[in-house]
């Protein structure tokens, strides 16, 4: 007679595998980030580039973030492109009375909307094909550069295998819950993708604050692969061109961009569901790995109570505690690396709204994207 499954020990047993897994993905991957030290050897020099922004009606944008992109303590050669893609408010004007007084700003006026290319894609195509220098730093229009070394930092680790490097585009700090939470799940997101590019698996980067040079984007023919898409000019780009000899990261402060966030819960919701829309379409090994990360990420609270329920809790608050106190140390030293330590006190609160954020937006996975790009 066939004895029945001891299912206590099973359920902590699940427990124990699902912390475990985590706990690799902390010791692994997410301590790159956190003891990362941006390589004093390199020599900065300064190698022309063309910084290419894309607007869209953001006159008010651009009044006050422009200035910080034109006055760059850079003194190598540079051109700012701005392309004014269709907009109907007073962008053209205000771009007029600045290219006077800046002689680095070319404006490129689109006048006609691209077919069947929706998103910012095309604008962004126009802007790469008119730049001058092999070199393109990508910022948006609702972004600033957090110092006047930025263009600096991000310039300097190009070398001659060097064709892309990924920065982190940050939120400015507000009161308020919403603005904690958004900028946590920013956080985690660089935790991840910069993380990952530091194991040598880069798999995404962002349009606030990415550079590549020219030659990679012509040689993969552009954003030709996902045109139809309105996402994915930074995170499927860098997915389908980037690998471990070609890709370094940034982590200087005077490297980051900065945004306001959004003001709403429901403006927030809409954003990352825009952007859960690309992820399915990243590589094979990339889904797997960001999904296992995921799936038991989520499944840490449920068997944590399970195990506490149906096995010996003492057990199970010591393997919980195994997990808090790694994930405490790379949470503290990541968090001060991107300049949000003061999040760090409330980490554990964070990590259980993880799992509700998994369970309102994991099925933007499956959802057909938007066609508007802002």
């Amino acid at each position: 007679m066939m004895e029945r499954p001891d299912w206590p020990i099973i359920v902590f047993g699940a427990f124990c595998c699902i912390t475990f897994i985590q706990i690799i993905y902390y010791l692994y991957f997410f301590r790159r980030l956190a003891f990362h030290r941006d390589d004093s050897s390199i020599s900065y020099h300064q190698q022309p580039v063309s910084v290419i922004v894309c607007a869209r009606d953001e006159a008010a944008n651009l009044a006050k973030n422009l200035p910080g992109l034109l006055v760059q303590e850079f003194t190598g050669i540079h051109e700012l492109i701005l392309v004014n893609d269709n907009s109907l408010d007073e962008s053209k004007y205000l771009l007029e009375a600045l290219q006077k007084d800046f002689a680095q700003l070319h404006i490129i006026e689109l006048k006609q909307e691209a077919q069947f290319i929706p998103g910012k894609k095309f604008p962004l195509s126009m802007g790469i094909k008119t730049a001058k220098y092999d070199v393109v730093l990508l910022t948006d229009a609702d972004c600033v550069p957090a110092s006047e070394f930025w263009m600096h930092k991000m310039i300097s680790p190009f070398e001659q295998e060097t064709e892309i490097v990924l920065g982190y585009g940050a939120y400015y700090k507000r009161k308020g819950l919403l603005n904690k939470i958004i900028r946590f799940e920013t956080f985690h997101t660089g935790l991840q993708y910069l993380s990952y590019a530091l194991a040598g698996l880069p798999y995404m980067g962002t349009g606030r604050n990415l550079a590549y040079k020219k030659n990679i984007f012509f040689r993969n023919k552009g954003f030709s692969a996902h045109n139809h898409l309105p996402g994915g000019d930074d995170d499927l780009f860098i997915n389908a061109t980037a690998n471990a000899r070609n890709t370094k990261v940034v982590t200087d402060k005077a490297a980051f961009t900065l945004s306001e966030p959004k003001k709403t819960w429901n403006d927030w919701r809409k954003q990352k569901q825009r952007h859960f829309t690309t992820a399915r379409l990243y590589k094979t090994r990339h889904r797997f790995l960001l999904g296992l990360y995921a799936l038991t990420h989520f499944l840490f609270y449920p068997a944590f109570i399970a195990a506490i329920l149906f096995f010996r809790w003492e057990l199970a608050v010591g393997v919980f505690l195994l997990r808090f106190i790694v994930q405490g140390i790379i949470w503290r030293n990541a968090m001060e690396k991107l300049d949000e330590k003061d999040l760090w006190k409330w980490f554990w609160a964070f990590d259980i709204f993880m799992f509700f954020y998994y369970l309102i937006f994991t099925p933007a996975l499956w959802k057909k994207p938007r066609v508007n790009w802002k």
